[in-house]
C-alpha cells in the first residue's frame, strides 16, 4: 500500500464526504478494489492526522493506517452499520491498532541465552541407570506403606489432587490426609535415604 499523506483534522480536507457504509458493503460483497480505494484514500489520511495528533510518530502513524486499512479489507463483513457509523467502526479498528503496535514495540525482544529458553542437557547415562534406581526404590518404599497410606501418596503424587480433594473423596478430615502424608514421607526418606 501507498505512503499515506498526513491530512488535515477530521473535515477539513477539501476531499468530498463518501458514503462509508456503503463502500463498506461493496468491499464485504463483492471485494471491489475501487470501493476499497475510495474508504483508502477517504480514511487513510484522516487516521495519520488523528495520529500524530493524539502523539503518534509518523513512522507509528502511517503503521496504523497500514494495519487498519488491511483489517478493513480482511474484515469488512463485520461491519454492522446497526451498531455503528463507517467512521466510528474504522477509527476504533486504528485505535485499537495503536495500541497494539505501542505493546508490541515496547515488548522487549526475547533474549535467546535465557536460562528459560536453553533446554536441559541430555542425561547421561550414569545419570539415567542413577535416576531409575531411584524410582525403583520410591515405588518399592510406597509399596510397603499401609494401604491407607499408600492411597493417600498415590492421590497426591500420581493423581496430582490437592489435599483437600483427597479428604472428600476419601471421606476424610483434612488433618487427618496431612498427617498420614507426612507419615508416608518420613517412612519413604528412612527407606530410600534423604538423597533419592
Amino acid at each position: 500500500m501507498a505512503t499515506v499523506r498526513s491530512g488535515g483534522p477530521t473535515g477539513a480536507t477539501a476531499a468530498p464526504e463518501i458514503d462509508g457504509v456503503a463502500l463498506l458493503a461493496r468491499v464485504a460483497e463483492a471485494r471491489c478494489r475501487l470501493s476499497f480505494a475510495d474508504l483508502f484514500g477517504h480514511f487513510g489520511p484522516r487516521i495519520k492526522g488523528f495520529m500524530m495528533r493524539s502523539g503518534a510518530s509518523e513512522d507509528l502513524a502511517e503503521e496504523v493506517v497500514q494495519e487498519t486499512m488491511v483489517t478493513v479489507w480482511t474484515k469488512a463483513h463485520l461491519f454492522d452499520p446497526a451498531k455503528a457509523g463507517a467512521s466510528t467502526w474504522i477509527f476504533t479498528i486504528a485505535r485499537n491498532k495503536r495500541i497494539d503496535l505501542i505493546r508490541r514495540r515496547n515488548r522487549p525482544e526475547p533474549d535467546p541465552n535465557d536460562p528459560m529458553f536453553v533446554p536441559d542437557p541430555p542425561e547421561s547415562g550414569i545419570e539415567t541407570v542413577t535416576r531409575k534406581q531411584d524410582e525403583r526404590r520410591i515405588r518399592q518404599a510406597i509399596s510397603e506403606l499401609p494401604p491407607e497410606q499408600a492411597q493417600i501418596v498415590m492421590l497426591s503424587f500420581f493423581e496430582e489432587l490437592p489435599h483437600s480433594a483427597i479428604a472428600e473423596r476419601l471421606d476424610l478430615p483434612l488433618g487427618t490426609v496431612k498427617s498420614r502424608l507426612r507419615l508416608a514421607f518420613r517412612k519413604v526418606r528412612d527407606s530410600v535415604g534423604e538423597d533419592s
